[in-house]
């Protein structure tokens, strides 16, 4: 386990390094244009040992899996970690929040984001954002302008999309499924 842990550590490590080596756009001032990037994934494992609980929380393999997250997230620095108002969310994105010194999930409705709002405050950071099965392909597809990531399977909590967009506007996106 520890092996698959620090290989994708390493993986990560380098699709931030090729992302880094990515030549800077300049201004005619000498200043580097911003890049924002963003990660996504969905919450890890949750009880679902009562079937009428809408809000449970994660089970200890759910929370091993949150803590596997801030290992492999650790290389990166995140400007804000972004959760749905649900104990499997935030108990995901607590452990990388901490890691990156992070006091507060900016809490959003996964049903009325204001897109136009999220890019505007996103502008030029590294952005997490915690989700749902069927709200995390979502949005990822909408930053991106195109469907291009189904729906997530409801027993699967291992995908991690990167999206980074350059100053020129181009759109470079990583699925990464780890298990």
């Amino acid at each position: 386990m520890r092996k698959i842990v620090l290989l994708i550590v390493f993986l990560l490590g380098g699709f931030s390094m090729m992302a880094q080596e990515l030549e800077p756009e300049i201004t005619t001032d000498g200043e580097a244009l911003p890049r924002t990037t963003y990660y996504f994934i969905r919450h890890a494992e949750k009880d679902r040992s009562n079937p009428l609980d809408d809000d449970p929380h994660l089970t200890q393999e759910g929370l091993l899996r949150s803590a596997k997250w801030s290992y492999v997230l650790e290389a990166v620095r995140f400007d804000a970690i972004y959760s749905t108002d649900y104990n499997r969310t935030r108990e995901t994105a607590m452990p990388t929040a901490e890691k990156n010194g992070i006091d507060s999930l900016i809490i959003y409705d996964p049903f009325e984001m204001d897109m136009k709002g999220f890019f505007e405050d996103t502008a030029g950071k590294t952005i997490l954002v915690v989700g749902h099965s069927n709200t995390t392909p979502n949005y990822v597809n909408i930053i991106l302008g195109e469907e291009k990531y189904p729906q997530i399977d409801d027993e699967d909590n291992g995908h991690l999309y990167i999206v980074t967009i350059l100053p020129t506007g181009e759109k470079i996106d990583f699925l990464l499924i780890l298990d």
